[in-house]
């Protein structure tokens, strides 16, 4: 996929020149700790189902890796070629990840909530040769819905099942990849000569929830990657000492990123979590002495808020960095006063990764009252939407950002790249923003039409979708709703056909039958007889959600 580099040449000369995009990847790092600690411990997967964890020494990933690249290799896997991962938390998803270095094929990694609607879509936008599963999780078949796809797609996938049962014709990571040793004969010396080129080899492609009814396959290669390992690295003073606990999915890009890559090459050890459980994330902070953790606004406030704190001792916790909404004041004063950690706002998208973050020896009302300011390497600007001119200090306007940690384009989607980036490599984040006198910016709200629950952005377009087809409904509009834990709650408006009458119940029920991700249903919905429109008939949604909060009271 070299020819889908959509980085301008002379920003790729540019950025090597400065020493920001440079020539590794991240398995020369899990090579180096191999070679000097191969007992140091690297993963502690937990699994909270049955309240146990597993753990892997540097080198034990090391060869499981080896033996996974293999078997992509045998599979027929050919640089470049897409291997779609959907697992939960599970030390399996990040040896696939660095398998796929390896060899130079292209992971894309995509979260468990994700059902046949998503997964479909993506499978068939990629072409993945190959596509790795659980069996089950939460209570839901993965394997039955890969095996319904694989009957739809063009060309379906091979199939690796992660834990039992196995339908018939795919593959069981157990007993296909574990017991069967491949790897005979061969060495990892063979494999170091399928090592991918950093910046012309795509390593990631990463779909965003996207708002226009198609999700955008987002490419990262790995120096885009590397450059934003330095991110949290720097803000915070990172060392091989750290130990960080990853909560966040790792089909996400903020897990993925900075629950793998970035604890990978700094050598530290990482603590995964497959559900999300606040007394047992408390737990795991005391017990793995954890030291730093990332995750969404919603998972702050539990965490404070736990009766475990009053069981278990934190100390090692030093900084709790959060993105995905902004961070109310008081939940900021309210962790400061019950845990000596402290927190850190940060904003960043799948397209840039983290860029900014407010820096520890900050006053604690930066940590309230902004989402910080740019990395060394990158740019933010808030703009006038019109005249494309910077603001003065304090007036919203458009953010943009540039720099080495943006992303390479989009899958297949050129066109799209070049509607989000300017001539002078500025890219149009989509988000309203005003700056401060110091550079640090503060979200005010979206120019996307997107919601924000809990950190996971709900893909109104699509939702919508799904909605207009009820035969009850005429008219819809889906607008976000404030909400003290999540940040924001799905509410679908509708207006009916005459005569007609429509319940959450049944509302509910169309959505489990159009097997759409259950994160993705409207919470609340509300019957309007007709929406506030503009004189060219496009609805008002700032009207419209005005509306409805009032409906609340």
């Amino acid at each position: 996929m070299s020819n889908m580099l959509q980085t301008p040449p002379e920003l790729v000369e540019r950025y090597r020149s400065l020493g920001w995009w440079g020539d590794s990847v991240v398995t020369d790092y899990l090579d180096r700790w191999t070679d000097e600690t191969p007992d140091r411990i690297a993963l502690v997967s937990h699994f909270y189902a049955d309240d146990r964890a597993e753990t892997l020494s540097y080198g034990q990933v090391h060869r499981l890796v080896d033996r996974l690249a293999w078997t992509l290799l045998d599979l027929g896997v050919e640089p470049s070629d897409r291997v779609v991962v959907q697992l939960p938390n599970w030390w399996h998803f990040p040896l696939f990840y660095l398998a796929c270095i390896r060899i130079g094929a292209t992971i894309v990694p995509i979260t468990p909530i994700m059902r046949s609607r998503e997964v479909g879509h993506i499978l068939e936008r990629t072409a993945a040769r190959v596509a790795v599963v659980p069996s089950s999780f939460r209570r839901f078949d993965h394997a039955a819905m890969l095996e319904g796809l694989s009957a739809e797609l063009t060309s379906p996938p091979t199939v690796i099942v992660v834990g039992d049962p196995v339908p018939e014709g795919m593959l069981s990571f157990e007993r296909d990849v574990l017991l069967r040793r491949r790897e005979v004969g061969r060495s990892s010396e063979d494999l170091r000569k399928l090592r991918p080129d950093p910046i012309q080899a795509v390593s990631c492609i990463c779909f965003t929830s996207g708002t226009t009814g198609e999700p955008k396959g987002v490419m990262h290669n790995q120096a885009t990657m590397m450059f934003q390992t330095g991110g949290p690295r720097s803000v915070l003073g990172l060392s091989r000492e750290d130990t960080v606990l990853m909560p966040s999915p790792l089909g996400h890009y903020t897990g993925f990123e900075y629950g793998i890559n970035t604890p990978m090459v700094a050598g530290m050890k990482t603590v995964l979590m497959d559900y999300w459980d606040p007394n047992t994330a408390v737990r795991l902070v005391a017990e793995e002495r954890v030291s730093w953790t990332w995750a969404a606004t919603t998972f702050l406030m539990d965490f404070a808020r736990s009766d475990a704190l009053d069981e278990y001792a934190v100390p090692s916790l030093r900084y709790f960095i959060c993105g995905g909404a902004s961070i109310p004041g008081a939940l900021v004063e309210e962790v400061h006063r019950r845990l000596s950690c402290r927190v850190i706002p940060d904003w960043g998208m799948t397209e840039l990764g983290g860029v900014t973050f407010v820096w520890p020896d900050d006053p604690p009302s930066r940590a309230a009252g902004t989402d910080g300011g740019p990395i060394p390497g990158m740019e933010v600007s808030v703009v006038d939407p019109v005249t494309r001119e910077p603001v003065p200090v304090g007036t919203d306007g458009i953010l943009r950002a540039r720099g080495p940690s943006r992303f390479v384009g989009y899958y297949l989607r050129p066109d799209l790249w070049d509607l989000a980036n300017d001539d002078d490599h500025w890219f149009d984040t989509g988000d309203l923003a005003r700056m401060d006198e110091q550079g640090y910016i503060r979200i005010v709200g979206r120019t996307k039409d997107i919601v924000i629950r809990g950190g996971e952005n709900i893909p109104v377009a699509e939702v919508e979708d799904v909605l207009f087809r009820h035969p009850k409904v005429s008219e819809v509009a889906v607008v976000g709703t404030a909400d003290p834990r999540l940040g924001e709650r799905a509410c679908a408006c509708v207006v009916l056909g005459p005569g007609e009458r429509l319940t959450f119940e049944e509302l509910q029920q169309w959505f489990d039958e159009s097997q759409t991700a259950k994160q993705y249903w409207p919470e609340r919905l509300e019957v309007f007889d007709e929406f506030p429109k503009t004189p060219a008939g496009k609805i008002q949604k700032f009207v419209l959600r005005e509306l409805v909060e009032a409906r609340k009271t």
